[in-house]
């Protein structure tokens, strides 16, 4: 088998203590599955990441295609590798604005179960800033910090009818999720496009947040590389969508600026 050896090694700091049965079941398939995600696309020349920020960028994306299987199998690599308990829960918590509570529950249960096996207790110490008096508030501070200060009344616009929605947006959305510690700004953002590119459907909302994430400094570039590292867990057509959207917030932020 011409698994290459940096894919070998690779393969191994993720999971010292295991070897694939799919070795023997699929030996082909592996053979160029691995050579691919755990060398080709790791080492591509521009398009490469930190480990942390890989793994990060990883499990969202596998949240975001319901990807549960995998998502078991790469949260202890992604903790090999350095993500803490903190970053992997905080990535969990914040899914469920962006994806709902019913494709969200199942991996918090397996996160948990994770943890728990490594001897991690639970819970882990608390995060969160704001309180229920304060989280609309803050929430719309962190919405100015990241996508401008259009977003200062924003919880108060639109119709009648669904005026709440804006204001969940604010308080619950921002308020609840992005306002808490153990991931910043950027990495939030960087997870919420994950979350969004990988369930697919949702471009308009994947374009905004691509120019959020251009807004605070996750460039063109670093976009580009997270889609190419996160391209093996979710396909090409949606890694394609991904692009376009990141090429159109460019583009009118170039035209704005």
């Amino acid at each position: 088998m011409a698994i290459s050896e940096f894919a070998k090694n690779y393969h191994q700091k993720m999971f010292p203590d295991g070897t694939s049965t799919y070795l023997t079941t699929d030996p082909e398939f592996i053979e160029r599955f691995d050579n691919f995600a755990f060398d080709e696309v790791i080492n591509q020349a521009g398009a490469q990441l930190d480990d942390k920020t890989r793994f990060l960028a990883i499990l969202s994306t596998l949240l975001g295609c319901q990807g549960i299987d995998e998502f078991k199998v790469m949260v202890p690599a992604a903790m090999n590798f350095g993500l803490t308990p903190v970053e992997i829960k905080e990535t969990v918590y914040q899914a469920v604005a962006y994806l709902g509570i019913g494709r969200v529950f199942p991996f918090l249960k397996a996160t948990n179960e994770i943890l728990t096996e490594k001897g991690v207790k639970l819970p882990l110490d608390g995060q969160a800033t704001t309180t229920t008096e304060n989280r609309r508030e803050a929430g719309t501070q962190t919405q100015v910090d990241i996508f401008g200060d259009g977003m200062r009344d924003f919880w108060r616009s639109g119709p009648e009818e669904s005026r709440h929605i804006n204001l969940w947006l604010a308080d619950n959305c921002f308020g609840d999720y992005y306002t808490r510690m153990g991931l910043d700004y950027k990495q939030r953002e960087m997870i919420t496009f994950c979350f969004i590119a990988a369930q697919g459907g949702c471009e308009p909302q994947l374009t905004a947040h691509a120019a959020a994430n251009l807004r605070i400094g996750n460039d063109k570039q670093f976009l580009i590389s997270v889609v190419s590292q996160c391209l093996p867990y979710i396909g090409y057509p949606r890694s394609l969508n991904a692009l376009a959207s990141i090429n159109k917030a460019y583009d009118n932020m170039n035209q704005k600026g």
